[in-house]
């Protein structure tokens, strides 16, 4: 029999903690004057949509920020030594055999202002940015704050599995206008844990072109058990047109820690990048993640364990309950992607209508840019208990349409 040495049945109370997922969604999912009256109140919803975890933080890292704490200074600090780039190369080359320059090393408040600044750096106002849709929201946030054009190509489902169109992306790079793709890696939302040989594919298709790269990989350490990453850098080693975007703040639910791993091989855009950041980081936010990739490893095998649980009850729920949807476990990541188009019309406000219905807040495919009509994102990183009142809320508000 085995043993577990973490608990993730635990419910946690986050009221009075600031949670996002708690008090931020009605200026995130809805107007916040929207009236999300129904069959729920509000004080009863189950968040099941931003990406953060409703399970503690692995002891080992909570007791390296006590540790810290012991000491009574929180001056300004900075990532000053080895020990935690040297930490961070070591879980890379232990996990994907990937072994990065440190000096090509630098650190973000996390990956979405770094994407804001870089797409500032590396494109003109009249350039253009290439990403794969659907996607995840920011991609076109950041392209539209810095006044640059997006091109989509979208992804194509095969037998419910999601492939990338790689004619119209190298068509699409041909354009001398388009010089950056931004690229997702495991992908979010649909779960893709991308072959060698497709990103061969799309970087050769970029990288020919003259595109720079920014690969988004922050989910690339939640995969499930028998899957297996590869950073699309590792394929290139010659080229130091891809950047890295790493952190330990979805696989350690860290997010609120607000500290990311960007590898910048470019020298010039690298020396751009950090004129215009200022290299003061939470000096408890250093130390987590130092733990994290030192200690947190028994963590991570558990909670990748219980998620591939929790993705196998969805998928039994769903095909018993509402065996028209279309759903594939995604080989990484927390976040279902689902299609309930057969039961609820794609032109719904899926958002709103589970709000009103159901009491689970989720994100609907509207929220993904394109190609995602009909689809909605679950959030499966929490305690069963929680997940199965969740989804069955989810299937009866189905059923009672």
């Amino acid at each position: 029999m085995s043993t577990t040495k973490y608990s993730f049945d635990q419910i946690i109370n986050r009221d009075g903690t600031n949670a996002m997922s708690r008090t931020g969604y009605r200026g995130y999912l809805f107007d916040p004057e929207e009236d999300l009256s129904g069959n729920y109140l509000e004080k009863d919803f189950i968040p099941m949509w931003v990406a953060d975890m409703e399970f503690a933080i692995a002891p080992e890292i909570i007791n390296a920020m006590k540790k810290r704490l012991e000491h009574p200074l929180l001056g300004y600090s900075m990532v000053a030594d080895l020990s935690y780039p040297l930490a961070f190369q070591q879980w890379c080359k232990v996990h994907y055999n990937w072994i990065f320059d440190t000096k090509d090393l630098v650190h973000a408040k996390g990956i979405i202002p770094a994407l804001y600044s870089l797409i500032g750096h590396i494109c003109k106002p009249d350039e253009k940015v290439l990403i794969v849709t659907p996607s995840y929201a920011f991609f076109k946030h950041g392209a539209d704050y810095n006044g640059v054009t997006l091109v989509c190509s979208d992804l194509i489902q095969v037998n419910g599995r999601y492939r990338m169109d790689m004619d119209d992306i190298r068509a699409k790079a041909t354009d001398e206008k388009c010089v950056l793709a931004i690229f997702c890696n495991p992908h979010n939302p649909t779960g893709r844990v991308w072959s060698k040989e497709e990103l061969q594919k799309l970087g050769s298709a970029c990288l020919d072109n003259g595109l720079t790269i920014i690969s988004d990989e922050i989910h690339c350490d939640l995969l499930r058990n028998e899957e297996s990453f590869t950073p699309m850098a590792q394929l290139f080693p010659n080229s130091d047109q891809i950047i890295t975007c790493m952190a330990p703040s979805k696989t350690f639910n860290l997010a609120g820690n607000l500290f990311a791993n960007i590898i910048i091989p470019n020298d010039a855009l690298r020396e751009k990048y950090n004129e215009h950041y200022l290299p003061i980081e939470n000096p408890l936010s250093i130390v987590a993640a130092k733990a994290s990739y030192t200690d947190g490893q028994d963590w991570l095998t558990e909670l990748t364990a219980y998620l591939d649980a929790n993705f196998n009850y969805l998928k039994e729920q769903l095909d018993i309950h509402l065996p028209l949807t279309k759903f594939v476990i995604p080989e990484a990541t927390y976040l279902a992607w689902v299609d309930v188009s057969h039961y609820v019309p794609g032109t719904e406000n899926l958002t709103l209508f589970f709000a009103r219905k159901a009491g689970v807040l989720l994100e609907g495919g509207g929220m993904f840019v394109a190609n995602a009509d009909g689809y909605i994102r679950l959030n499966l990183a929490c305690p069963r208990v929680r997940l199965e009142e969740g989804i069955g809320r989810i299937i009866k508000a189905i059923q009672d349409k």
